[in-house]
């Protein structure tokens, strides 16, 4: 087996002046373009300029306007009141938490550790402390009242 021989210092160098050359080659030709494209559009380069600074101050000014609190690491205690005034479970309250996350009843079932025929049960009884007819609206219903986040 032949070994090859590493690049010698002389090597590198040429290989460094020629990319820089090739870089600055480049940087020329990108400005004798944008010099051309100046000249015979300025009106829409302009009004790109002003789109482009007024949505990045849209973005930053909805950034904060409409910044969430920072509810992480705080406890969230939920709304004492309703859960005592519903009879709601604190097994319930888990059960919605999880469907509000999106999970199915199966999912629910292997992350709770019991059957899917309990969780139905629980949700059936959800579904009536918080008088609605489907998940969406339970999960709308216990947001209303404090009962999830």
């Amino acid at each position: 087996m032949r070994m090859r021989a590493r690049p010698s210092k002389a090597m590198w160098t040429t290989i460094i002046l020629y990319g820089a050359g090739l870089a600055v080659g480049a940087l020329a030709l990108q400005w004798l373009e944008y010099s051309y494209l100046a000249r015979v559009y300025p009106v829409a380069i302009y009004v790109g300029l002003v789109a482009l600074a007024f949505t990045a101050l849209g973005i930053w000014l909805g950034a904060r306007l409409f910044r969430r609190p920072a509810t992480k690491g705080l406890p969230f205690d939920g709304n004492p009141q309703a859960v005592a005034s519903l009879g709601v479970s604190t097994r319930e309250l888990e059960v919605l938490g999880l469907i509000a996350a999106g999970q199915s009843n199966k999912q629910i079932a292997a992350s709770l550790a019991v059957s899917p025929n309990t969780v139905k049960t629980h949700v059936g009884r959800l579904y009536d402390k918080l008088d609605v007819s489907r998940r969406t609206e339970a999960v709308m219903r216990a947001r209303e009242l404090g009962l999830i986040r």
